[in-house]
């Protein structure tokens, strides 16, 4: 059984994403969210092995976290999976808080109802 090395979370945030190569940002969606990766759903012409730079818009935050090395490491219609080879410390805590939200508002109960019969 393969064990993760980070907690993931579900999780829905806007994001743009840059081949190293280009200018020109491409707007994409996290979907799955962890300190080591991400998922990611976006009309972008995915190619595993492939540098990108990724900002992830939170609303709320005055900034994007902003992550400059990151690989794409599979592709499957419309979804990508990246691994996030180097962030800065400050851009960790942030990736951190944020995952924390979201883990967050998963555990918080869900209103009861559901009718018993």
């Amino acid at each position: 059984m393969e064990r993760r090395l980070h907690r993931r979370v579900r999780a829905h945030i806007k994001s743009l994403l840059q081949e190293n190569a280009q200018e020109q940002e491409m707007e994409g969606r996290v979907v799955d969210l962890s300190l080591g990766g991400a998922k990611f759903e976006s009309p972008l012409t995915a190619t595993p092995g492939k540098q990108v730079t990724v900002k992830f818009v939170v609303p709320g935050a005055s900034t994007p976290i902003y992550i400059e090395h990151a690989e794409i490491r599979w592709v499957h219609d419309r979804a990508f999976g990246v691994k996030f080879l180097e962030i800065r410390p400050n851009q960790l805590d942030e990736l951190e808080q944020l995952i924390d939200e979201y883990v967050a508002a998963d555990a918080q109960p869900e209103s009861n109802n559901r009718s018993d019969s």
